[in-house]
């Protein structure tokens, strides 16, 4: 208990930012999905093939994985608020629709009958009759969808949207089980008063109901539009993929930004998500830019037949930097020192007893190999594909979340991973990455990708990140990871340092 209030009192402020979004997300998600379903099951009752044909529909949208329907959703409409707000109205509309429908057609026909006796409207039936009767049905149906809306929302953090899930991957993340604890719990208690509000809404008297929905709707309508002032400032907005090195990597850029241009306004993204969604976000100018690696931009964001694991770093990136820039007009700054490249990573110890130094060894005792790999990593050429292809390995696998696969070989539930050769996790674990001799892997040196627009807006830019080219070694890169990432220090503080330490800043700051 006492660590959990540690862990409350640091992150405080931060908290209380993610559970106004996380209310803001559901709320609004709430509401448009009662507006659709109540007013679509209400004409449905008249329509009974209708009905089917919309509860099968909604039902199907339900199955569809929120990821997947969040990825899906990217390239339409870009990311933050709006695909995230999208995705919880789709999955809210089953339940409200269905309880609607089925708290109206279960209505005993001989009330009816007296109503029509006594001369009412349809209106008339509806309004006094049929929504008194059916409404405690149909606030069952809104509190499930409320629940599965606080929960799902969670899963707004990856696109940029905010909320409480920012405190549980960042606890994924870290290793910290108390930021994950702490999300979880704050989005648990949120359910629990939403529910609760319902309960309370649902015996009011219509006036003062009334009177709720409009207070709300003008604090919702400040809230929108206050959002949208901020928006509409001149800012460059950073973001990063998740995890510690992303982090700091953007608290760089953010303070070689200011140092260099104190007025400009700088908004930083952390824990975005995977690289399509930040390349997205970046193609739509929903963000200036985001550090990325050569690497990956020739093997999955470019078209090109060029092989990148047989060009040298220098060929690696100016490759890129020509390809983004003719098929995507972006610019890609000046390279980073260090080679965070792909590694196939065995605990110490796994590696002596078999005598383990490099990926070929690992043919030798392949029926005796059990992976936990991250999906991209699967997926990718430069990646298990190449495993399989180059050195002619194939051994059982599976796919896990890449803050998890760590923990499963600590465990022992997994013997040989995929890592990165500045992972804090290397030295946190006791493992030992195998030596690529086969040159499968090809060079991953950092660089900030950013906009035309965001260079044209602010040209000062360039010449503030160009001050990281060719700093930060291999083992400069691990050990800040490892102070974030196990000491669980701030990015911040750790970007600070190393810039401070190496006379990127001005004197004094």
């Amino acid at each position: 208990m006492g660590e959990l209030v540690a862990t409350f009192e640091k992150n405080r402020a931060g908290l209380g930012t993610a559970l106004l979004q996380h209310i803001g997300i559901s709320a609004v998600s709430l509401i448009i999905a009662m507006l659709i379903a109540i007013p679509l099951a209400i004409y449905s009752i008249r329509h009974k093939r209708l009905a089917n044909v919309l509860l099968q529909v909604a039902g199907v949208l339900q199955t569809i994985p929120s990821l997947a329907l969040l990825g899906l959703l990217i390239p339409v409409v870009g990311i933050g608020n709006v695909p995230a707000i999208i995705a919880l109205v789709v999955y809210a509309l089953l339940p409200i629709y269905q309880n609607t429908y089925v708290g109206l057609n279960n209505i005993d026909p001989s009330l009816e009958e007296a109503a029509e006796a006594f001369g009412m409207s349809r209106g008339q039936k509806l309004t006094r009759i049929e929504l008194p009767i059916a409404m405690p049905v149909i606030i069952s149906g809104i509190r499930t969808a409320m629940v599965l809306i606080i929960g799902t929302a969670t899963l707004a953090a990856l696109i940029g949207a905010g909320g409480l899930g920012t405190f549980i991957l960042l606890g994924i993340n870290r290793n910290e089980p108390m930021l994950t604890f702490l999300g979880a719990l704050a989005a648990a208690l949120l359910a629990i008063a939403f529910s609760v509000l319902i309960q309370v809404l649902q015996k009011v008297k219509p006036k003062t109901l009334g009177i709720f929905v409009l207070v709300f709707a003008v604090l919702l309508g400040g809230g929108i539009g206050y959002s949208r002032y901020q928006a509409s400032r001149p800012t460059v907005t950073i973001a990063g993929k998740l995890g510690s090195e992303p982090d700091i990597l953007i608290e760089m850029y953010r303070q070689l930004i200011k140092d260099d241009a104190p007025s400009i306004n700088v908004k930083l993204k952390p824990n975005f998500g995977q690289t399509s969604f930040l390349f997205s976000a970046l193609k739509n100018d929903q963000i200036s830019l985001y550090p990325e690696f050569s690497g990956t931009v020739l093997e999955s964001l470019v078209h090109t037949d060029v092989k990148a694991n047989q060009k040298s770093a220098k060929q690696t990136y100016r490759l890129a930097k020509k390809e983004l820039q003719q098929q995507y007009h972006m610019t890609y700054l000046k390279p980073m020192a260090y080679n965070n490249t792909y590694a196939l990573v065995v605990k110490k110890s796994f590696a002596k007893r078999y005598s383990l130094t490099k990926i070929s060894d690992l043919n030798r005792i392949s029926a005796k190999l059990h992976g936990g790999f991250d999906l991209e990593f699967i997926d990718r050429n430069d990646g298990f594909k190449g495993i399989q292809k180059i050195y002619k390995l194939n051994f059982s696998k599976i796919s896990m979340d890449a803050d998890l696969r760590y923990q499963a070989i600590d465990q022992g539930k997994i013997n040989i991973t995929d890592g990165y050769t500045t992972d804090a996790q290397l030295r946190q674990f006791n493992l030992v990455a195998l030596k690529d001799d086969q040159h499968l892997f090809p060079v991953y040196q950092g660089a900030p990708l950013i906009s035309k627009e965001t260079l044209k807006a602010y040209p000062g830019i360039k010449k503030s990140l160009n001050k990281l080219a060719n700093q930060i070694t291999d083992e400069e890169m691990q050990d800040m990871n490892y102070q974030v990432s196990v000491k669980h220090r701030s990015a911040k503080s750790v970007a600070h340092k190393y810039l401070q330490s190496h006379h990127l800043l001005k004197a004094g700051d």
